[in-house]
């Protein structure tokens, strides 16, 4: 009769035991998360994450076995060996690996669950078994082979419990993810601590056996630092694993508020781009895009002609007749619906396939193509004059109007091809000349009535020197803090016979006969000069003037502007030099140069007409100005086009970011001054606030308009 081997009595530290069942619970609760950041990430950071996810995993379920082991009682003491245990913590590591690899793929079949579950256990099992191997002992541990298999049971049980939960987390919305996460947690906290203690269950210990490892790791001293080392480690994974996700949460934002912002510049880059060939008030053509469809037509006609089929195209100048009266009488408003209408007659008497523009004020272009001869053009004309004669309705009157028309044709009359326009225009102006209301066809003597073009040229060189020019200012209001800012110097001609004659006349005459640039230096020493005597009067207001292209290529402009400055004693900063977008953009590296010569005065530079010539604001970085005007056709639809109001807003946002200013001009409601200031404008110029003045009612005007709000009185004085 044999006698059963006896077994020494083995007990647990409560606290230990607690300990390693928080740490399984915490050690859960981080390989969740972490099993997010894996499945979430991609490329090389998804290998970091599932690396680093590894390591933390692993080692959070290897502290929770190896404490559990500390909190191991026998009657004997008891001690780890360091290899062995190195090799359960690189199991578990390893079982970890698995774990996260399987949560990351796309395919959660059964079949995965269970193939995933199994190598995990397996991992796990490894971990424990290599843990329990560390404590060597003679002789050795007896194995319950029920109770063994029960453990691994609950390892693989456990495993998969730990795929389909995470299954059922990512398809959790994030608000209530963490309520699952918790709860989660703790069942597979339970369920990892239920494998060790009943793997440990298995094990027996004979009486008398010795543990000659007993020397090696253990002591309480021991299980403090790992619970303590493990705690800050999976802390620490925690933490960022929360930080990443934060930082991908903004991510998304900023891509997602990115993309709004593109689409938001792609509309205003492609309204700029519509703008930069449209006139803003009818909708037609400008003229760059005549110019451009003209030369279209010349080549396609020079094809067409060589193959014998003779055909022509005709350039009609088209005028109207007693409209500055209707802006005079009725306002700017009718004469817009006069000019809108206009714009949509001759479209419709144009015909299909013909071309027409608004080129300035009253003036439009007709290119008419494929005509056989003469009197199909004239047809068109005939039909034209018809259109433009009958009654316009504005503002609720009736309005009779006419047009001139003058018509050049190519080639019948000469083969001038760049100068369709220019006798096109001649002839308009000898259908004038015979009273209006009629077309002229161009003929050649008809380029020698240029004597009044001459005599006003002629005129315009005596101006300068009997001094019929002056100055008058524009206000410019600081839209944050409602008060003046400072004044646009615009130049007026009093002609001793003409009258007032309008800058848009004589300032193309002076730029195509040269005397802009001495114009200009006009300019700039009276606008020192009245500067520096409304300083004396207490006054420091900041004048702008405008520079053309001729005097921005002119050698002698800086030291113009240096001598000006040092006569009348005035900084450089009281001075801002306009120059418009297309004259700023036309020789970029002869803009530069002088732009920089005037930064090394002091001297703010303002890009004037900004939309209109179809640049980019990443050009306008490479010049040293503080300042952007935007053109006062985008401001005139603010109230009506919300196109229009993108077009600005994406300017004031971009000039802002550039460290750049923005001016509005030409402001004349209160809707589009309410609509600027929430957009941040920086400044507004127009009629709302006052139109341009003599010098000398500025000062009255400052005094009497602290908070500039335009009054009748002002308008009176000023004309």
């Amino acid at each position: 009769m044999s006698l059963a081997p006896l077994f020494l009595d083995a007990g647990y530290r409560p606290g230990i035991v607690m300990a390693s069942l928080l740490i399984a619970t915490l050690a859960s609760y981080v390989t969740l998360d972490l099993s997010l950041r894996v499945r979430s990430a991609s490329g090389p950071l998804q290998t970091i994450w599932w690396a680093a996810g590894s390591l933390v995993m692993g080692t959070g379920i290897w502290s929770m076995h190896f404490v559990g082991m500390l909190a191991f009682v026998l009657p004997i003491q008891l001690g780890f060996t360091g290899l062995m245990t190195l090799l359960s913590w690189v199991a578990a590591v390893a079982a970890s690996g698995i774990a996260l690899h399987a949560a990351s793929r796309a395919d959660y079949s059964a079949r995965a669950v269970c193939s995933g579950a199994i190598a995990m256990g397996i991992g796990i099992c490894a971990m424990h078994y290599i843990g329990m191997a560390a404590i060597d002992l003679s002789p050795g541990i007896v194995w319950n082979g029920w109770t063994v298999a029960a453990s691994a049971a609950i390892a693989v049980g456990a495993s998969a419990a730990a795929l389909v939960i995470f299954r059922l987390l990512i398809q959790v919305r994030a608000d209530r993810r963490i309520y699952l996460q918790l709860l989660a947690s703790v069942v597979m906290g339970a369920a990892i601590g239920g494998m060790h203690y009943t793997g440990m269950a298995a094990a027996q210990f004979p009486q008398g056996a010795v543990c000659l490892s007993a020397g090696g790791l253990g002591g309480s001293g021991l299980t403090a630092i790992v619970v303590a080392a493990t705690c800050m480690l999976l802390v620490g994974a925690l933490f960022a694993s929360i930080l990443e996700a934060r930082l991908q949460v903004v991510a998304r934002q900023l891509s997602q508020s990115l993309q709004e912002s593109n689409a938001q510049l792609k509309t205003a880059n492609e309204e700029l781009q519509h703008r930069a060939f449209t006139d803003v008030l009818t909708g037609l053509p400008n003229r760059l895009f005549f110019e451009t469809r003209l030369a279209n037509s010349l080549q396609r006609l020079e094809h067409v002609n060589q193959a014998a089929v003779q055909q022509q195209i005709a350039v009609l100048f088209v005028d109207l007749d007693g409209f500055k009266p209707i802006n005079d009488s009725l306002g700017h408003a009718a004469g817009d619906q006069v000019l809108q209408t206009a714009a949509k007659r001759l479209l419709e008497q144009s015909g299909a396939g013909n071309t027409v523009a608004r080129i300035g004020g009253d003036e439009f272009l007709v290119l008419l193509e494929g005509l056989a001869d003469t009197d199909d053009c004239v047809a068109v004309v005939d039909r034209i004059l018809a259109a433009l004669a009958s009654p316009f309705e504005a503002m609720g009157t009736a309005l009779q109007i006419a047009c001139s028309i003058g018509v050049v044709m190519h080639p019948a009359h000469g083969r001038r091809r760049d100068m369709l326009i220019a006798d096109a225009d001649a002839a308009m102006y000898a259908a004038k000349r015979a009273g209006g209301a009629r077309h002229v066809l161009f003929e050649p003597r008809m380029t020698a009535d240029t004597t009044d073009a001459l005599q006003l040229q002629t005129d315009l060189r005596k101006a300068l020197e009997r001094g019929q020019f002056e100055l008058y200012y524009q206000p410019k209001i600081d839209g944050r803090k409602s008060r003046l800012s400072g004044m646009e110097a615009l130049i007026r001609w009093n002609h001793p016979i003409l009258g007032t004659v309008s800058p848009a006349k004589f300032i193309a005459l002076a730029e195509r006969s040269g005397l802009i640039v001495p114009l200009g230096e006009w300019v700039i020493r009276e606008a020192c000069r009245q500067m520096a005597a409304w300083s004396r009067e207490g006054s420091h207001l900041r004048v702008a003037v405008n520079l053309s292209a001729m005097q921005l290529a002119h050698a002698g402009l800086v030291k113009s502007i240096e001598a000006a400055l040092r006569t009348h004693g005035l900084p450089g900063d009281r001075l801002i030099c306009e120059i418009t977008e297309s004259v700023a953009l036309e020789d970029l590296e002869v803009t530069q140069r002088t732009f920089h010569e005037l930064q090394r005065l002091d001297v703010h530079l303002s890009i004037d007409d900004f939309g209109t010539g179809y640049s980019s604001l990443s050009q306008l970085r490479e010049l040293p100005v503080r300042q952007l005007k935007v053109d006062r056709s985008f401001i005139m639809d603010l109230e009506s086009r919300p196109d229009a109001r993108a077009v600005v807003d994406a300017v004031i946002k971009l000039a802002h970011a550039l460290s750049l200013t923005v001016v509005a001009e030409g402001v004349e409601t209160t809707g589009q001054r309410d609509i600027l200031l929430r957009m941040g404008c920086d400044e507004l110029q127009g009629f709302f606030y006052a139109r341009p003045m003599p010098a000398g009612d500025v000062l009255g005007w400052v005094a009497d308009e602290p908070v500039a709000v335009p009054r009748a009185s002002v308008f009176a004085t000023i004309g």
